[in-house]
C-alpha cells in the first residue's frame, strides 16, 4: 500500500547541505498498522511528510495505493489534479490536533469536505457520522478550548477521515497525552484499522507504542531505516536492536564460568514453565537475571535472561532443550574461548 525507493531528502542551510532522509526503503502491507520508531533527529517526521508530499524528496520515489506521487509532483495542472486527488485519499494526524479554535468541532471535521466541493447537507450528515464514530457524536456543537487533550486528537482523527482515506498518517498523535489517554487513541487507530480496512503509517518515540498497536515496525537512525519487519518476527530474530528495546532485559553474570542466556517466548511457549522444566530435567540452579512480559496482538511475548552455571560448551544439551520448546536462544557476552560454538548456538 505504501512504498518508499531510495526516498532522500536534503536540506540547505547557509550553504550546507543537511541530510534529513539517506536512501529510505520502507513497504507498508494493505490493511496493516505499521510503525516508524527513533529518537528525536532520526528523520521520522521528514519522512511520513514526504509520504504525502507535504515534504517533497530531493531523490527517490513514494507511491500509494499504486500510484507513484514522486511522478506526479511538478508535471504540470493536469498532473498537479491528478496528485491532489491522490492524496485527498490519505488522511493525516497531527502531534498538536491543528484545529481551528473559531470553529466548532463539526465545523472543524467539516472543513476538508468544504474543500472536496461537498453540499452543507452532505457535509453535515458526514461529519456527524465521523463524530460519532470517534466517540463525540455529543461535543459536535462544542469548540477546541472545551475539550481535553485527547478529545481535540479524536476530533483530528475524524477531520483526517473525511476523504475515505485508504491510509491514515499519525505524526507522534499520541506523545502530548497522558498515558491513560494514549491507550484509548491506540485503540481507536486499531478499531478504525479493522473496521474500515485502513492501512496506517505511525511514527513515535514511544516503545510502548509499537508494542500496543503495531503489526510491523521500523527503527530509524540518521535519516535511514536500520532494522524493519513484522514485530513477532523482530522479537525471533537474534540480534534485534529493535526487540532489546521493546522488552529490554539486563544482568551481568555473577561470577567466572557462568553462560548469560537471554531466551524469548512467543506463541503457545510464553505461558508453558520452560525454566522449571530445565532445572528439573538437568538437575541445575538456574538464575533469573531480568525478564519482561506483555501482550502484542493478544498474545503473550516476551524476553528473560538467564544465567546458567559453567562454561557454554558445558551448556550445549540445555541450550538445545530449551530451542525444542519453540524458544529463540542468544547467548549474551558469550566465552571467547569457543567462538564458533557460540555462534552456532546464537543462530
Amino acid at each position: 500500500m505504501i512504498t518508499t525507493e531510495g526516498l532522500t531528502k536534503v536540506y540547505r542551510s547557509r550553504g550546507r547541505e543537511v541530510p534529513a532522509l539517506d536512501g529510505v526503503d520502507l513497504h507498508v502491507r494493505e490493511g496493516e498498522v505499521y510503525g516508524v520508531v527513533g529518537r528525536s533527529g532520526a528523520g521520522k517526521s521528514t519522512l511520513i511528510r514526504c509520504v504525502n508530499l507535504l515534504e517533497r524528496p530531493s531523490a527517490g520515489t513514494v507511491t500509494v495505493d499504486g500510484r507513484d506521487l514522486t511522478a506526479l509532483a511538478g508535471r504540470g495542472p493536469r498532473a498537479g489534479k491528478e496528485l491532489r486527488h491522490a492524496r485527498s485519499r490519505i488522511g493525516m494526524v497531527f502531534q498538536h490536533f491543528n484545529l481551528l479554535s473559531s470553529r466548532t468541532v463539526q465545523g472543524n471535521v467539516e472543513l476538508p469536505l468544504e474543500i472536496l466541493g461537498l453540499s452543507g447537507g452532505e457535509r453535515t450528515r458526514k461529519a456527524l457520522d465521523l463524530l460519532d464514530l470517534v466517540g463525540l457524536s455529543d461535543k459536535a456543537k462544542s469548540y477546541p478550548a472545551q475539550l481535553s487533550g485527547g478529545q481535540k486528537q479524536r476530533v483530528g482523527i475524524a477531520r483526517a477521515l473525511a476523504g475515505d482515506p485508504k491510509v491514515l498518517l499519525s505524526d507522534e498523535a499520541t506523545s502530548a497525552l497522558d498515558p491513560e489517554t494514549t491507550r484509548s487513541i491506540l485503540q481507536l487507530l486499531r478499531d478504525l484499522n479493522r473496521q474500515l480496512g485502513l492501512t496506517v503509517l505511525l511514527i513515535t518515540h514511544e516503545m510502548d507504542v509499537i508494542k500496543t498497536v503495531c503489526d510491523s515496525a521500523a527503527l530509524m537512525k540518521n535519516g535511514r531505516i536500520v532494522e524493519s519487519g513484522t514485530v513477532s518476527g523482530l522479537l525471533a530474530t537474534p540480534g534485534s536492536e529493535l526487540a532489546q528495546e521493546l522488552f529490554p532485559v539486563g544482568g551481568e553474570a555473577s561470577g567466572e564460568n557462568r553462560t548469560v542466556v537471554d531466551v524469548t517466548f512467543h506463541g503457545e511457549a510464553a505461558t508453558q514453565p520452560v525454566i522449571s522444566q530445565l532445572s528439573r530435567t538437568y538437575n541445575i540452579d538456574i538464575s533469573i537475571l531480568g525478564a519482561a512480559m506483555d501482550t502484542i496482538a493478544g498474545r503473550q511475548v516476551g524476553r528473560m535472561r538467564i544465567e546458567l552455571p559453567g562454561r557454554f560448551e558445558e551448556n550445549v544439551v540445555p541450550i538445545g532443550f530449551l530451542r525444542e520448546q519453540g524458544l529463540q536462544v542468544e547467548v549474551a557476552g558469550p566465552p571467547a574461548a569457543a567462538p564458533e560454538l557460540v555462534k552456532e548456538g546464537a543462530r
